[in-house]
């Protein structure tokens, strides 16, 4: 049932896990937001600089990146070649480009460009002196404001982390209606603060789509992983969700605890069985063909039972 809901378990034991989550850590790109980026400021907007900055991103698979790539497209620009490529988990991409030292990273002050409330800022440095600020905006998942909605009403608390600076991760967690956040969170900060949350005695998943959250997703008691996400977020995850959409998570829990009642109520059904049953053949009133088929019974009462979750559906779809 849950491959047809696109939800790909690894293993039976992550069920057990999946029904006692009470809270969910998660990162904001492609997870709360759509993960599609666009370039909405450029300081100075000069072609040259975007194209810098394009040449550096040919490199990397982060959403920004596309969107760097994207616009330069736009604008019908040349991309010149990068060399000495370096990807920095949590922090951006370095390289060399017609000699020059380029870095592309966060910025220090997101608020000095213009119009970029709310936005993510990266600052772009030659041999280390900064030369260009480039501002992008993400819209929320048009889903995530109900999926948020469906964890606090299943008991779990959502805690967003992101790499972002503190005006995007207020803006886009207000939105989204989460109250716990955490702003500038690099990825080993990302496995320390679920780490700090199970410290607390809480039963944490950690849902995430890029390389910055693998060392989260490997430290977290659950893990999921969108499938249009890095292969090594994929790799690290227990259930990887074929729908890019935050209710995928809240499917998957439910359908643990229906599975986790299932078994349940199959227990329960075989020792009722056997103490009625065992007493009734010791005391001689069941003959061994009457109990061979009261033995095959209970066996199809708990298929039968079991069965039933194939008919199961998330409360979204009630």
């Amino acid at each position: 049932r849950g491959a047809q809901l696109g939800i790909l378990v690894r293993a039976a034991e992550v069920l057990e896990r999946a029904e006692r989550v009470d809270v969910l850590a998660l990162d904001k790109t492609g997870t709360l937001t759509e993960g599609r980026p666009a370039l909405i400021a450029l300081e100075p907007n000069d072609n040259t600089l975007l194209g810098l900055a394009a040449a550096l991103e040919q490199g990397s698979s982060h959403p920004l990146a596309k969107a760097v790539l994207e616009a330069a497209r736009q604008r019908g620009l040349a991309i010149p070649p990068v060399t000495d490529f370096v990807n920095i988990p949590g922090e951006g991409v370095s390289g060399t480009v017609a000699g020059r030292a380029l870095r592309l990273t966060a910025a220090a002050r997101p608020d000095t460009v213009a119009g970029s409330e709310g936005a993510t800022v990266v600052e772009l440095t030659a041999d280390g002196a900064p030369i260009a600020r480039l501002a992008f905006a993400d819209r929320l998942r048009s889903t995530s404001v109900a999926a948020v909605g469906r964890l606090k009403a299943a008991g779990i608390r959502p805690v967003m982390l992101t790499g972002d600076n503190a005006a995007t991760a207020a803006a886009i967690a207000r939105e989204a209606g989460i109250d716990d956040w955490q702003a500038g969170v690099k990825p080993q900060a990302k496995a320390a603060a679920v780490a700090s949350l199970k410290a607390e005695g809480r039963i944490v998943a950690m849902v995430g789509d890029g390389i910055n959250d693998a060392p989260a997703l490997a430290s977290a008691d659950l893990s999921f992983a969108m499938s249009s996400g890095a292969d090594i977020a994929m790799e690290a995850a227990d259930i990887t969700l074929m729908h890019n959409d935050l209710n995928a998570v809240v499917d998957a829990v439910e359908l643990s605890r229906a599975v986790m009642r299932k078994i349940r109520q199959n227990l329960f059904f075989a020792f009722i069985y056997n103490v009625l049953a065992l007493p009734l053949a010791a005391l001689g009133y069941l003959n061994p063909v009457i109990a061979g088929a009261a033995m095959a019974l209970s066996s199809v009462s708990v298929v039968t039972n079991s069965l039933q979750l194939k008919r199961w559906r998330p409360n979204r779809a009630k």
